[in-house]
């Protein structure tokens, strides 16, 4: 297995970074991203898990959070693959920036199958980010 990073658009969010990092500080908040295709989302404060349709049920908890800066989540439960979730806050004058990225220990064959849809899963939910705009 290999770590596999993809990344997603970067977008500019019209709030400031500390909002934007207690936002995504509480799973609670990522029912309000989530794309169409995802189902079962369930969640608390500290964890959630959903199902990318078509793909697998993905489990989530908190593995670090540096105020304002980066919230880091990685794999929890029964997932096919590890990975880690990186949300990157950077600040833009009263604005932020936010980039996703995604740590992920694929192997050759899910590599090829989950690139695409993982990729487009991560720029869908910062695309979903409320008040937000493309960089």
């Amino acid at each position: 297995k290999s770590m596999t990073t993809l990344e997603s658009k970067t977008v500019i969010i019209a709030q400031k970074p500390e909002s934007v990092f207690n936002f995504l500080s509480d799973f609670r908040n990522f029912g309000t991203l989530m794309p169409d295709q995802i189902e079962g989302f369930t969640t608390d404060v500290n964890s959630c898990s959903f199902t990318i349709k078509g793909m697998a049920t993905l489990g989530l908890i908190f593995e670090s959070k540096t105020p304002n800066s980066l919230v880091v989540m990685k794999s929890h439960g029964k997932v096919p693959f590890d990975f880690k979730l990186n949300c990157r806050i950077s600040e833009q004058g009263e604005q932020s920036q936010l980039q996703l990225t995604l740590d992920a220990e694929l192997n050759p064959f899910l590599k090829m199958m989950a690139e695409k849809p993982l990729t487009n899963f991560l720029n869908l939910l910062v695309e979903k980010y409320p008040v937000n705009h493309p960089a």
